[in-house]
């Protein structure tokens, strides 16, 4: 119930500062578990990412969040699942694991940090890991524009891309990058159809 309010209030908030045209969210299947691999470019995707995905997101946040009950309460409702400083990526990966097996659906930035100046990072291969393992499909999401104000962001969401090929056995790291650079061009490949989707929701 906190995740639908807070997602209409965002809505609201954000939609006052930009422009918003969302592309695709009839790719998202409404059921299983799913991660999302976005393009990060601004503190400002997640909360985007949450209030135009028809699917409630599940993202990471420290530990140290969730001592205080009252609080830990608030944000698990928004989806945040607690991951303990110092453990690495092993603590992430786990907790992600736990999220999919509930069928639930995880917001992942698979370049890491943000990406400024257009300039693409190397994508890591922690998502493809992810995805072989638990066996379920990754939805490849693109924020195209700026959070100037009054600007203009589109949200395109592209078709679920399976790994199927590969479940039941650990691909090499070779394999593994290759395939993880192949989502990222998936991702930012989606601009295309900026132009050539017209039914677009506003």
């Amino acid at each position: 119930m906190l995740y639908g309010f807070a997602k209409i209030v965002m809505n609201i908030l954000m939609r006052f500062k930009n422009r918003y045209k969302i592309i695709g969210r009839e790719n998202v299947p409404k059921e299983g578990a799913l991660l999302f691999a976005f393009n990060h470019k601004s503190n400002n995707d997640p909360i985007v990412a949450g209030m135009t995905c028809p699917r409630q997101l599940n993202f990471m946040a420290k530990a140290e969040l969730f001592e205080n009950k009252f609080f830990g309460k608030i944000i698990s409702d928004l989806g945040a699942v607690p991951v303990h400083r110092g453990k690495g990526d092993i603590g992430a990966v786990k907790t992600t694991f736990n999220v999919l097996k509930n069928g639930g659906a995880m917001l992942i930035f698979p370049e890491g940090g943000r990406v400024k100046n257009g300039k693409r990072k190397k994508a890591k291969t922690g998502i493809i890991m992810i995805a072989q393992k638990a066996q379920v499909p990754i939805v490849p999401v693109l924020i195209d524009g700026d959070y100037k104000l009054f600007s203009k962001i589109t949200v395109i969401y592209g078709k679920p891309v399976s790994y199927e090929e590969y479940y039941g056995e650990k691909p090499d790291l070779e394999t593994a990058q290759m395939l993880a650079d192949g989502l990222m061009d998936r991702v930012y490949g989606l601009k295309d159809n900026i132009y050539s989707l017209k039914d677009a929701e506003v």
